[in-house]
């Protein structure tokens, strides 16, 4: 049976045989670390508690440990000068502050903490104070604290309990600014502090929902802030720091996305990255002051994908703009005065985290990864075009020659909807090889081609291919593709699933009696949802962190969180809605799955809570099936230790080669996978 033979999921469902409505659960006990029956901790590791998780054979582990030693560099600041980057990067268990000072220089440590820190901004025009965001555990109530590198100490500034984020300096160094939690513990505000006491915080915000503050002004008097209800439903405002008059920038009427805005020099206007007037996010300039334009002229309209971040020059002649192009990061610079665009050629990949140094015009940095090199740091040098690379991450003496290049695909699902999906195939592999649908999460994100260490492991230590599917509802290919799985729209979503497994089926090189399927968050939703409503098709499953009750994982999800999330999946509140919700969860027809399934989750997670994988996992075996279960008592939405992370890795490489084997010889396994 193929997905085009399915008018709606719902009429696949009406004609299954009912099954028994899986057990309720009843609340685990605060204190406990885990509701399932015979959980146990590992040997070595008793922050690690797994049932049916089998020992990793020595031989496995072996080929992997080269692979699971590869880093990644991420830019979070430049010095004023330009001389110093400030990166997170890790050298022992998590990712931790370091400084370079010279292109290819030693990366010195700055923090030795036991929790990751990967956000971070120096103190303009003085480099020695760092402020930083770290959490506890992996539950994301992040505090904001200040380094001191003359001393090597770090000062607590918040209150040690609300949740805490977005961290903006003032060019000028004298004002930071961040979102918080603190009032009320589920509206976000804006907090503004002077550096010198930033303790002193002030609320300049003090409305329902979701603030986040973007940009001050040069001279500080004024700050940018987001109101974020959903990825298309955001607005600017400014807000007057000695007032603290807040003035909406876009306009009242009709909706769109926020996705990057800064001030102009003069700090009497902003430029805006918005999908509000285009199906794609291009730049726009509004004033501060009058109506906004009904339809703003494009800076960007040469460019037609996402405009994803934006950094103005010191001088504010210079714009860089980074876009997103099918998956792959272009660097453009825009002339602020002719108000022209030129490229700047960059090495191909990813592009993130665009830094002018706040005192100079002349170079902008920015992180790049690729599908063979991790994310490592590059300037260029705006006057002689020339890119230079800061870091070199190590992929544990690997050569990255030795990595699989993806190759992009489109294929077709209901609506007419083309999806885009990233193949990696095995090099110099004969026969029809297993394959691992990889989804990921979101569900507004997208898939890129840049490094993932498990794909690499897959695709060249275990034969296996690998497709990374962007179905309906990912970011990156139009507002109007990102919302076509809105609300109760998500059940027609999930024929991008049967769609995948049928072009499975058209390539003769891939085993489509053979599939298995992975995600995480979301992308665990989609992997628990292809073994259920696809259950002939799929024989192993790999959900990390996933959703298996749409209403339970709503209900149940963090309050600071709860309502932007709503906006994304439908109000189970109403019962019309619910009724989908409940058609489409997983948990609801857990009767149905006959693929293995392997459960990893993190005990302290606010997102998706352990509730949602110890009900699913309790309902498999309830009903007679073996499902591994792996709960991390000190992660929160995802694996963050490498200790923990190289055990969750492994084993789900050791699964997927226990129920899929290698690659088989012959090339008849594709046509084998439509029944």
């Amino acid at each position: 049976m193929t997905f085009a033979s399915l008018p709606l999921l719902v009429s696949l469902l009406a004609a299954q045989t009912p099954v028994p409505t899986p057990p309720k659960l009843a609340p685990a006990a605060t204190t406990a670390p885990s509701a399932i029956p015979g959980i146990a901790p590992l040997p070595g590791q008793p922050n690690l508690l797994a049932v049916g998780v089998p020992p990793v054979p020595a031989e496995l582990t072996e080929r992997v440990q080269q692979y699971l030693e590869s880093r990644a560099a991420q830019l979070l600041d430049v010095s004023s000068d330009g001389k110093q980057v400030l990166i997170s990067t890790r050298f022992a268990d998590v990712n931790q502050l370091h400084v370079v000072e010279m292109p290819l220089g030693t990366r010195t440590q700055l923090t030795f903490t036991k929790e990751p820190i990967n956000k971070a901004r120096f103190l303009p025009g003085d480099p020695r104070q760092v402020f930083y965001f770290q959490d506890k555990g992996g539950g994301e109530f992040f505090q904001l604290f200040r380094l001191d590198r003359l001393t090597g100490r770090s000062e607590l500034l918040t209150d040690g309990k609300s949740r805490h984020e977005e961290l903006v300096v003032s060019k000028d160094g004298r004002w930071l600014a961040y979102a918080g939690t603190g009032r009320n513990g589920k509206d976000t505000d804006v907090y503004v502090a002077p550096t010198a006491a930033p303790k002193q915080a002030k609320l300049v915000t003090q409305v329902a929902g979701s603030w986040a503050p973007l940009d001050f002004s040069r001279d500080g008097s004024k700050l940018l802030v987001r109101q974020y209800r959903a990825a298309d439903d955001s607005d600017l405002s400014v807000v007057d720091l000695k007032t603290n008059a807040r003035t909406q920038l876009t306009p009242k009427e009709g909706k769109g996305s926020v996705d990057a805005a800064v001030f102009t020099q003069d700090g009497q206007g902003v430029y805006l990255s918005t999908d509000r007037y285009s199906d794609f996010a291009e730049v726009y300039r509004l004033p501060l002051t009058g109506t906004p334009p009904a339809a703003p002229p494009s800076l960007t309209k040469s460019v037609r994908w996402n405009v994803e971040h934006l950094e103005l020059s010191a001088d504010g002649r210079k714009l860089a703009v980074a876009s997103n192009e099918d998956g792959f990061g272009r660097l453009y610079l825009l002339d602020t005065r002719a108000q022209t665009l030129s490229p700047v050629e960059t090495p191909r990949g990813v592009i993130s985290q665009l830094r002018f140094p706040s005192g100079r015009s002349d170079r902008v940095a920015f992180s790049l990864s690729s599908a063979r090199v991790p994310m490592d740091i590059f300037m260029v040098d705006l006057g002689t075009k020339k890119t230079t690379r800061w870091t070199r991450s190590e992929t544990g003496g690997l050569s990255p020659e030795t990595f699989v290049e993806p190759e992009l695909v489109r294929y077709p699902s209901t609506d007419g909807v083309k999806v885009p999906a990233l193949l990696y195939r095995p090099r110099d592999v004969k026969g029809a090889l297993p394959v691992v649908v990889l989804f990921h999460g979101g569900p507004e994100s997208q898939s890129v081609p840049s490094f993932n260490v498990q794909v690499q492991l897959m695709a060249t230590e275990l034969g296996l291919a690998v497709l990374v599917p962007n179905v309906r509802g990912s970011d990156g290919y139009g507002k109007a593709y990102r919302g076509m799985d809105d609300g109760v729209k998500r059940e027609q979503s999930l024929a991008d699933i049967g769609a995948t497994l049928d072009f499975i089926a058209t390539r003769p090189e891939l085993d489509a009696s053979r599939v298995g399927v992975y995600g995480g968050s979301y992308g665990g939703y989609m992997t628990l949802a292809a073994a259920t409503f696809f259950p002939e098709r799929i024989k192993a499953a790999v959900d990390v962190v996933g959703i298996s009750s749409l209403p339970s994982f709503l209900q149940n999800t963090q309050a600071y969180r709860r309502d932007l999330r709503r906006a994304e999946y439908g109000d189970e509140r109403d019962p019309a809605v619910r009724v989908v919700q409940e058609r489409i969860s997983p948990l609801g027809s857990v009767g149905r799955i006959r693929a293995a399934l392997f459960v990893q989750q993190g005990a302290n997670d606010p997102r998706v809570p352990r509730s949602e994988a110890e009900q699913i996992v309790q309902a498999v075996k309830a009903k007679g099936s073996d499902v591994w279960y792996l709960l991390a008592t000190d992660e929160g939405h995802g694996f963050q230790k490498k200790a923990n992370r190289d055990l969750a890795q492994t084993t789900a490489l050791m699964f997927f080669q226990k129920h899929l084997g290698g690659p088989a010889a012959g090339s008849g396994g594709g046509a084998a996978g439509g029944k």
